[in-house]
């Protein structure tokens, strides 16, 4: 006789059927107006897509373009904003986004493994190792990260997401 399997029911999963799932927020191009009023202004033409020399800018939902860090790292340029005939964007004189390099769980490191990717992929040096184990584990430097996304396609484990930060909070850095 088999045993009956024990079947645990989160009602958090019934979401998925029901269409609530909440989709992260797309990250949009350097220096882009606040959501809202992207959406509103962006008409989807792609001249900021075809303008941006390290291809990490894609159409996303809607035709309107989305930084794809898995594909590169943002130099800021500001061809993006040149291209723009819509005003979308803010001025490039402006700090270009509140991205920041946020480093998960899944870090190799946390599995001693030693990777340093991610520190290697950074050209502003915002990644640390402190030595507090045999293993070091990545530290960001929030007043050094520019969230331009190299660590992110840098890393094997895909452990490294770019997250907005409050802007107050970068304020301080």
């Amino acid at each position: 006789m088999v045993a009956a399997a024990t079947c645990r029911h989160d009602p958090r999963r019934r979401a998925l059927l029901r269409g609530r799932v909440r989709a992260e927020p797309a990250l949009r191009p350097p220096w882009a107006l606040e959501e809202p009023a992207f959406v509103d202004a962006c008409i989807g033409c792609q001249a900021c897509v075809e303008a941006c020399p390290e291809a990490v800018l894609s159409p996303g939902a809607g035709q309107l373009p989305v930084f794809d860090p898995a594909r590169g790292e943002c130099t800021f340029c500001a061809r993006c904003v040149d291209a723009c005939r819509d005003s979308a964007f803010r001025p490039a004189t402006e700090r270009p986004w509140t991205l920041q390099a946020h480093i998960a769980d899944r870090c190799l490191t946390h599995a001693r493994i030693v990777c340093a990717s991610c520190r290697d992929a950074c050209g502003e040096a915002a990644i640390r190792f402190p030595v507090t184990s045999a293993v070091p584990v990545p530290v960001v430097a929030a007043d050094r990260c520019t969230g331009c996304g190299a660590c992110v396609a840098g890393c094997p484990a895909g452990a490294i997401t770019l997250q907005s930060t409050p802007l107050e909070a970068l304020a301080d850095v």
